[in-house]
């Protein structure tokens, strides 16, 4: 489990089916090998460490159905620590589950702030709700506005100073993970215990 807050940004040193290899220097600190991070929003397991390098494996379903299929060796990459019991939840709740990928349609600057417009598949505009959370890389991020195919949220100048969406650009895609509790919201109203029981051993896994 991670609260969307990105700890550090690190550069990809290789990536393919063979696994991912992450140059990082914050979030090393207490890591061990077979711990979990948050991988630009997708949860993997730490294989290997340097003073400096993190490796994970990656299955070919993660690089099909996640947006890491288009970075490379220089890509910026958000990175994130597992949830401790001692720690802050300064963000949401995110369980490193990608429910599926978005583009960057459109990015407005606001002042300080810059209004990022995304859009998303059916299957996930269905769980987002304005001022709900959504996860973008990683990133917990309020939802500013939305239509039927994409949402809006705002980046504060930490948030793209500090995270990969600083370098974002249209047409990049990302990410995204919607907010659990709109899973468990449909499940109730459907009547789906089971559906239910599967959310809530996924959140105690994280």
């Amino acid at each position: 489990m991670f609260t969307g807050i990105v700890e550090e940004v690190g550069r990809i040193v290789a990536i393919g089916e063979g696994g991912l290899i992450v140059e990082a220097d914050v979030t090393l600190g207490e890591t061990r090998i077979g711990d979990s991070l948050s991988v630009n929003g997708a949860c993997l397991t730490v294989t290997e460490m340097t003073d400096s390098r993190v490796s994970f494996d990656v299955m070919p379903e993660t690089l099909r159905r996640t947006a890491m299929n288009v970075l490379k060796p220089g890509s910026p990459i958000n990175l994130e620590r597992a949830v401790t019991f001692n720690s802050r939840l300064g963000g949401h709740l995110v369980q490193g589950h990608v429910d599926g990928t978005g583009t960057v349609a459109e990015i407005t600057p606001e002042a300080d702030a810059r209004l990022v417009r995304i859009a998303a598949p059916p299957d996930v505009m269905k769980y987002v709700v304005e001022k709900a959370f959504i996860a973008v890389n990683g990133i917990s991020l309020t939802v500013m506005g939305l239509d039927e195919e994409s949402f809006t949220v705002s980046l504060v100048r930490h948030t793209y100073e500090n995270t990969d969406l600083g370098e974002a650009y249209v047409g990049m895609p990302v990410n995204l993970e919607t907010d659990i509790f709109a899973k468990y919201a449909e499940k109730l109203l459907q009547g789906d215990r089971e559906g239910i029981d599967a959310l809530s051993e996924g959140v105690e896994a994280g």
